[in-house]
């Protein structure tokens, strides 16, 4: 049985070339490792590095979920190195974020403007970034993970710039790094080459990735950076299933920490529900992450400030912690 309704022709479209792209944002954007041109401070920060540190000590899991603004923040080294340092086990990205790593690392530049682009018919239709349309089908072919055969074909590229890339980093570390899509979110699925079966399945595997490293959560940290749908929503379907299955063997999964950093300034009582009429209700970080998930003995956090100040604030904070030493 086929559709009464019509589709889209996108053999029609036009793409053009990165080098015709006027980009945002160039590589002289991107902070050197132990640069910090925003000094961020918060009292309840060192609090968060010790459960960090501690977590990884016991073997915990240590995630790091976060919107692809984190990466354009240009913070790609300090995270790089709480990778490398074992501090951080498991990234989650949304589409926008692997996007935003690839273009950065071929051609040293990405983001574009919306406005500028919108009104040609030219936004996201740039050859070179279709690319990852084709790795994404070469991922389901494989049965990897989405970020995984990002990470690795840019690990294993020539681009100049792959030093910068979180997602390669990541692949030689062997940490995961999962991409969770939403169809018809990223400029990737206006491309001709675009299979949708294909990017279903190797963004489900990623799912599926997250949720066993959310059952090592027991003792652990999440840490979720500028994501206000793709991480609260994709944390909690994860912890329901792992909770599900501990449940089963006799375990418990409920003694860790979550920690929400954001632009949006929310009060001091992050530990309590705000009533439907409050329109704060539906921030879903602070009800899902802050709240709901780690009522039955869990901890969180809440830092309000630019992701270019708070996450070099974090690393710092972490590689000062005292209780690591020995580890």
């Amino acid at each position: 049985m086929e559709s009464k309704y019509p589709v889209f022709d996108r053999s029609r479209l036009v793409v053009k070339p990165l080098a015709e792209r006027v980009h945002d944002l160039a590589v002289d954007h991107w902070l050197a490792l132990d640069e910090a041109p925003i000094l961020y401070t918060h009292p309840r920060l060192a609090e968060v590095a010790a459960r960090v540190v501690a977590a990884r000590q016991r073997g915990a899991a240590r995630i790091l979920m976060m919107g692809a603004h984190v990466l354009r923040a240009g913070v790609n080294h300090q995270i790089i190195d709480l990778v490398a340092r074992g501090f951080i086990d498991h990234i989650a990205l949304n589409g926008a974020g692997a996007i935003h790593d690839y273009e950065l690392a071929r051609i040293g530049a990405t983001t574009e403007s919306v406005a500028r682009y919108i009104r040609t018919g030219e936004f996201g239709l740039w050859r070179e970034t279709g690319e990852l349309n084709d790795w994404i089908a070469e991922a389901a072919r494989l049965s990897l993970g989405l970020g995984e055969n990002i990470g690795r074909r840019i690990e294993s590229s020539d681009y100049p710039h792959r030093d910068l890339s979180v997602l390669a980093a990541a692949w030689r570390c062997s940490v995961p790094v999962t991409v969770h899509v939403g169809v018809g979110y990223d400029i990737l699925h206006e491309h001709p080459n675009c299979d949708g079966a294909a990017l279903g399945a190797a963004s489900y595997r990623d799912f599926l990735i997250f949720a066993a490293t959310v059952e090592r959560l027991e003792g652990g940290v999440m840490l979720s950076f500028g994501s206000a749908v793709m991480a609260p929503e994709v944390y909690l379907k994860a912890l329901a299933m792992s909770r599900n299955v501990a449940r089963q063997q006799g375990r418990v999964i409920r003694d860790f920490a979550t920690a929400v950093f954001d632009l949006i300034p929310i009060g001091d009582n992050i530990h309590q529900e705000l009533p439907k009429t409050n329109p704060g209700y539906y921030f879903r970080p602070y009800k899902t992450i802050l709240v709901r998930t780690v009522a039955d003995g869990g901890a969180s956090f809440y830092f309000c400030g630019d992701h270019r100040a708070t996450f070099p604030a974090v690393r710092r904070a972490i590689l000062e912690c005292p209780i690591q030493e020995g580890a």
